[in-house]
C-alpha cells in the first residue's frame, strides 16, 4: 500500500505531519493493506492564515485492486483530527464493500 500526501502552502510541519500521518494511515488500514494499492492524502487549510473553526480539510482516496476508488473528506479544527475523521470514514467505507465483497 502506497501513501502520498500532498497539501496546500497553508500546511503547516509538513514534514512531520507527513511522517505521522503515514504511520497513522497504515496502522488504521493495516487490515485492507491487501486490498489498497494506493492511498492519496490531500490536505488544506480552508481558509489560509486566517482563523476559522472547522476551517482544516482532510481528503483520503483509495485505490482498489479491481474496483473503483474511494474518497472521503472530513473537516475538523486541525489537520491531525480531520485526517483521523478521514480515516475513520475510509475504513467504515472498506468494511462495507468488504461486507459485500463477502456476499458474492
Amino acid at each position: 500500500m502506497k501513501i502520498q500526501i500532498n497539501s496546500d502552502n497553508n500546511t503547516k510541519g509538513a514534514e512531520e505531519l507527513r511522517a505521522s500521518l503515514t504511520d497513522l494511515i497504515s496502522e488504521k488500514l493495516s487490515r485492507y493493506s491487501h486490498q489498497i494499492t494506493r492511498i492519496e492524502v490531500h490536505l488544506s487549510d480552508e481558509n489560509g492564515q486566517k482563523d476559522g473553526l472547522n476551517d482544516k480539510r482532510c481528503m483520503l482516496e483509495a485505490r482498489l485492486e479491481g474496483r473503483q476508488p474511494i474518497a472521503v473528506t472530513n473537516e475538523a479544527n486541525s489537520i491531525e483530527q480531520a485526517a483521523n475523521g478521514a480515516i475513520d470514514k475510509l475504513k467504515s467505507s472498506l468494511i462495507k464493500i468488504s461486507g459485500r465483497l463477502r456476499k458474492h
